[in-house]
């Protein structure tokens, strides 16, 4: 079964150039991290991979990541989405080289994918090859190691994720039990990249089955 690719959008960025000591303070930056980049986003794990592939593209650090309860049909204004991010460094040229490496993620690379018609039921099941800074240590891995990122609504996400564990060999890494945030559920699997790319078929397809058959057991 071919699914229809769902794409993120981004909502809003700003760089701040000279960042305000008491702003450095509290979101723990290193004293030297003078330059902030943020965005939001309509759907947090895409967010989530994007941060991660800005952190292997330029010399930046992750400042703050979060998503919003309930996820962007709940959002606070129509620039809220349903994550934030927030880039670090020395310098406005690492910061832009980071959010354009997000731009370019989250236009061609990491997407949902939709499980019915009217794009209200879906999943995400995506590779990353090499991990970065921030996706390593949401897995507790080496910088470098391939993650399968698995994500689906709370029923679907759990029958899936036991599906990935049993079809390859790898490791789950991080639980995502349900509720999260935004009312979804998954993990974070990790092995060799063709483990991964497995395990996140075998995840895809499980979470079909739910779909076509909810109450089929």
């Amino acid at each position: 079964m071919k699914l229809k690719p769902i794409y993120a959008d981004i909502l809003a960025i700003r760089i701040i150039s000279n960042v305000h000591p008491d702003m450095i303070k509290k979101f723990g930056l290193p004293p030297n991290h003078r330059s902030m980049g943020m965005f939001t986003i309509t759907m947090d794990d895409v967010g989530m991979v994007a941060l991660d592939e800005a952190t292997k593209q330029a010399d930046v650090e992750v400042a703050y990541n979060h998503s919003f309860y309930a996820g962007s049909g709940n959002a606070s204004g129509p620039l809220s989405g349903e994550f934030i991010g927030i880039l670090s460094s020395t310098n406005n040229e690492e910061v832009r080289s980071g959010i354009d490496a997000i731009v370019q993620t989250v236009k061609s690379q990491a997407h949902f994918e939709a499980l019915n018609e009217e794009e209200t039921h879906a999943l995400f099941a995506h590779v990353v090859p090499r991990s970065g800074k921030l996706l390593s240590k949401e897995a507790s891995i080496q910088e470098g190691e391939a993650i399968a990122y698995l994500i689906a609504p709370p029923l679907e996400a759990m029958f899936g994720i036991d599906a990935a564990l049993k079809a390859a060999d790898v490791e789950l890494r991080n639980l995502f039990k349900p509720p999260s945030e935004t009312n979804f559920g998954g993990g974070l699997l990790t092995g060799s990249q063709s483990a991964c790319e497995a395990a996140a078929s075998a995840f895809r397809d499980a979470v079909i089955t739910v779909s076509e058959k909810p109450t089929h057991y």
